[in-house]
Parts: structure tokens; C-alpha cells; sequence
């Protein structure tokens, strides 16, 4: 299975880079937030446009998710590489992330930030699309 997300710009001031994940036939899946790019530093920058591969991975802070995986855009599971352990993961804003990619049903506001909401639900469902298999997920600014 192959996945796009198409990540749209945001106005001057909002926290976090925002956008939607989609099926291999062009469905809408959801909506995503990750950090914003920041030279692709680890823990602080959304991971560069590109296509990945998608793990099914058990983190010990997440438990079962997804982890993104390009070795020539520097980003493995364990390393050694630029940028380990990018994962899929429920979150609901930019803040709580750490160059991940959180997915939510609707955009809104929590606690002040531009957020994904009900990421939970989107998280359940991207689980069950995904149905515990390795898959690829190809990134694009749109």
C-alpha cells in the first residue's frame, strides 16, 4: 500500500506544519501535523519531501505505530543515520512531537496551538487501514 501526504502551507504565525494523508487511490484519509522543517534537525524539524518506508514498529513510548524509514534522506529506525525513531504516532499538536507525524480527524485549536483533533480516532483508523503491514509513504509539499 502506498500512501501521499500533501503538506500545505500555513499562515505567518502558526506553529507546526499541517497536512493530509491520503490512500493509494486518492482518498482523504486525514489530517497530520509535524513540526516545522527546520534544516531536517532531529527532534525539532519535520523530515524532508521524499518517499519512505513505512514499518509497523512497538515504541516503547507509543507502543505499536509506524516508523518512516529512507536511508538516503538520513532517516532509519535504530541508525546510525541523521534522524532515528520518526514515527506515526497520536498527538495533537506540533509542540508534542519530536519530528513525528501525528494524524487527526479535523483541524482546530488546543491550548492556543493550531492542532490536528481526535487523533486518536485517526490514529485507530490509519492502524486498521494499514493492518499491521509494511507499506510506503511518499511525502510531497503540495
Amino acid at each position: 500500500m502506498k500512501l501521499v501526504l500533501k503538506r500545505f502551507p500555513t499562515p505567518n504565525g502558526i506553529f507546526g506544519t499541517f497536512g493530509e494523508l491520503y490512500d493509494e487511490k486518492g482518498e482523504f484519509i486525514c489530517f497530520t501535523v509535524e513540526r516545522e522543517w527546520n534544516n531536517n534537525k532531529p527532534y525539532v524539524s519535520c523530515v524532508p519531501c521524499g518517499l519512505y518506508d513505512l514499518e509497523p514498529h512497538e515504541s516503547p513510548n507509543h507502543g505499536t505505530c509506524y516508523a518512516l524509514q529512507q536511508k538516503n534522506l538520513g532517516v532509519t529506525i535504530y541508525g546510525p543515520s541523521q534522524r532515528t525513531h520518526i514515527l506515526i504516532h497520536i498527538a495533537n499538536k506540533a509542540t508534542e512531537l519530536a519530528g513525528c507525524i501525528a494524524p487527526g480527524k479535523s483541524l482546530g485549536v488546543v491550548g492556543g496551538e493550531w492542532s490536528v483533533l481526535n487523533s486518536g480516532g485517526a490514529f485507530n483508523l490509519l492502524m486498521t487501514l494499514l493492518d499491521g503491514k509494511p507499506a510506503t509513504l511518499e511525502i510531497v509539499n503540495a
